[in-house]
């Protein structure tokens, strides 16, 4: 599937990794619904990319809000043929602090955006995307995921992000397995460093730190990158059922 005949939704599209997807797929001729809850981001973008583009509100948590986004792509584009995940959020926050057990709310979020909000959306674009006509090769639809490199080496004070972008890789398999009888494949990014408003957030010591242990190149990594790597999954029919670290080498210390 070429880019010119995609038409996305991208959660947490607003900024960092889904903006740089945004502008791609848009870039090459596609279309995207940005479905994020950041209204003032959401309507910047609308005004910079222009009719191509949709915003809708979107919590990924609430099934009325991602049928919302799935049903705007398909009245004002005419379908949906592919789903990037990037929204989530990230704690740093142990599991016994300074003030006793972290509370469980703060754990549960994490989970609910990240893991349970990335399957609201994969199960209703899925079951979307299953009526949709088939390309030569069969293809009805391809869902991409965001993980991360924490799936795998999570630091300290990074349990609940740990978890929620574990359950993330460790889902995907089984989905692009029942999957597989639509047509539609299922794929999963794990980003190391990046330069997004979520790593913005960290203190300078912590964001060299991490730099300095991704091997090479030995930088944060680029949003367009990712975005690169979208659409070479989109584009290649084989890429099915894996996760694909994108991470400079990094193998993340405790702390």
């Amino acid at each position: 599937m070429k880019l010119n005949n995609v038409i996305a939704l991208v959660t947490g599209g607003v900024s960092g990794l889904g903006a740089a997807c945004v502008r791609r797929i848009v870039s090459n001729g596609g279309k995207a619904v940005i479905a994020d809850i950041n209204e003032v981001g959401g309507n910047a973008i609308l005004d910079e990319l222009g009719d191509v583009v949709r915003f809708y509100r979107t919590d990924v948590r609430r099934e009325d809000d991602v049928q919302g986004a799935i049903d705007l792509a398909a009245s004002e584009f005419g379908g949906l043929n592919v789903v990037i995940n990037c929204a989530g959020i990230a704690t740093a926050e142990r599991a016994v602090g300074r003030d006793g057990p972290q509370p469980l709310e703060h754990f549960q979020r994490v989970i609910d955006v990240n893991l349970v909000g990335s399957f609201n959306v994969i199960r209703l674009a899925g079951a979307y995307m299953s009526g949709n006509e088939p390309t030569d090769d069969g293809e009805r639809g391809v869902i991409i995921n965001t993980a991360s490199v924490a799936a795998f080496d999570g630091q300290i004070g990074q349990a609940a992000y740990s978890a929620s972008k574990g359950g993330v890789v460790a889902m995907m398999l089984p989905i692009a397995r029942e999957f597989a009888r639509f047509g539609i494949r299922v794929m999963t990014i794990a980003p190391g460093i990046f330069e997004t408003p979520m790593m913005a957030g960290l203190p300078e010591k912590a964001r060299q730190s991490l730099i300095e242990q991704t091997q090479f190149p030995s930088r944060l990594g680029q949003p367009e990158e990712y975005a690169q790597l979208m659409q070479s999954i989109v584009e290649n029919v084989m890429l099915n059922g894996e996760v694909i670290r994108l991470d400079g080498a990094i193998r993340m210390a405790p702390k």
